[in-house]
């Protein structure tokens, strides 16, 4: 059932809250513009590193011996990414030769969303409806329900056990000859389920990690039959709460495995608040191409003239130009990321800088949401048009013969406010508003 609470502010407390919100909106500015200068820098110096590499790369055929030749040189190369060391998890005992070993933990737990709806109110005061709702559902951390709205829910939530994502890498992975650094080896993907068979001993040490408590027990269908004995299960379940501790129940049959999956609860078919869901993945070696420096019978990132770096591993057999490739569209495509990012941010920054504007005007909401609108409306003009500056701005400082055309546009985003300004006085002035 869901659960509201109604909260109101009063207009000279809104209005306290709109300035001291310019003084955020204003931070948000001036970061949103770092962002968007660093970015072209960031764009034209990784481009310009990769095109480095790109011209100093040449192909290493042969990767079944140390070439001494090729050493100081950048290189690209196929071949099998591969390791003899047997990865474990200490925990778990679960095992295999790999190049890596992944655990990923979820809980299932009560969760808590909210949708809040503002009203304004004549005089400039707000009322804010927000909405509590609860639902379980698997979730990478435990959830603190202490701090939930609903007393119904408060603290309703635990655990059967903790653990922590974990991920193993194996010391040693050969290419051919030559051995991989951390950083090749973190790019190797093609994860698979890794089957996990747990022996009784096994279910033993890790039930050491499993704390049952009474509520866990009460929940319908937490204790299985037998559990204490031959009482049937639906009696169980009203006396568990009475005369069940955590040393009354065999922990170990709380703890199953099925494929690549460990469950710590009851019944992994019934899922219960507080239970706990261990996946398993492994990757095994694989054929890979890269592009690196050689050092020695290893590899090091390229360090291009304008000290940016450049490395580059896919997986399988891909031609040296398809990486390179790879490699500047995926340039292209954070780059403008970033410059979306921070110009919402410039443009989000404004509207805050604007808000006092909309509240003022809220004394008669229907003025508020009509001032709030044209506010919007000339932050978001303002913002891009911001925005195309520092970025024009920065390109005559990186690529001097596009910023011209930059400005350009920036002058017809100009252009347009000042003929919407004049726009508007001619209607004030005709007494249209």
């Amino acid at each position: 059932m869901a659960y509201q609470e109604v909260t109101h502010t009063g207009w000279f407390s809104r209005i306290g809250k709109s300035f001291g919100g310019m003084v955020t909106g204003l931070v948000l500015i001036v970061a949103a513009t770092g962002l968007l200068y660093w970015n072209e820098g960031r764009t034209v110096k990784t481009g310009g590193a990769i095109g480095e590499a790109q011209m100093q790369t040449v192909q290493m055929g042969d990767i079944s011996k140390v070439d001494p030749s090729f050493n100081g040189k950048v290189i690209y190369a196929t071949g099998r990414a591969d390791t003899k060391d047997m990865l474990q998890d200490p925990v778990f005992g679960v095992g295999k030769v790999a190049v890596k070993l992944d655990r990923d933990v979820e809980y299932y737990q009560w969760v808590e969303s909210s949708r809040s709806e503002k009203r304004k109110k004549l005089g400039g005061g707000e009322e804010t409806v927000t909405t509590y709702t609860y639902a379980k559902q698997w979730t990478s951390t435990p959830v603190d329900s202490n701090t939930f709205k609903d007393p119904d829910y408060i603290g309703i939530n635990e655990v059967l056990a903790r653990v922590q994502n974990e991920q193993w890498v194996a010391p040693t992975v050969s290419f051919g000859a030559y051995t991989l650094p951390d950083f090749l080896k973190s790019g190797i993907g093609g994860a698979q389920p890794l089957q996990v068979e747990l022996e009784d001993q096994q279910k033993q040490e890790i039930a050491k990690l499993i704390s049952v408590s009474r509520r866990y027990l009460r929940q319908p269908g937490a204790v299985r039959p037998g559990a204490i004995g031959v009482v049937a299960d639906t009696v169980a379940r009203s006396v568990s709460g009475a005369v069940l501790g955590e040393n009354d129940v065999d922990v170990a049959t709380y703890v199953h495995s099925q494929g690549n999956v460990v469950y710590i609860g009851a019944d992994p078919n019934s899922p219960h608040v507080g239970d706990v869901r261990l996946t398993f993945t492994q990757t095994p070696p694989a054929d890979v191409s890269i592009v690196a420096k050689v050092v020695g019978s290893t590899f090091d990132k390229f360090t291009a003239s304008n000290g940016y770096t450049f490395s580059r591993i896919d997986m399988g057999t891909v031609s040296a130009e398809t990486m390179f490739e790879g490699a500047k569209t995926e340039n292209t495509v954070m780059a403008w990321i970033l410059r979306v990012v921070g110009t919402f941010l410039v443009i989000a920054g404004l509207r805050m800088i604007l808000a006092p504007l909309s509240v003022i005007a809220d004394v008669v909401p229907i003025f508020g949401t009509i001032v709030g609108a044209g506010a919007g409306i000339v932050a978001f003009l303002l913002g891009l048009a911001w925005s195309l500056v520092v970025i024009a701005i920065a390109w005559i400082r990186f690529r001097p013969l596009l910023a011209a055309g930059l400005l350009a546009v920036v002058a017809a985003l100009l252009a347009l406010l000042y003929k919407r300004g004049r726009a508007r006085k001619k209607l004030e002035g005709t007494g249209v508003a």
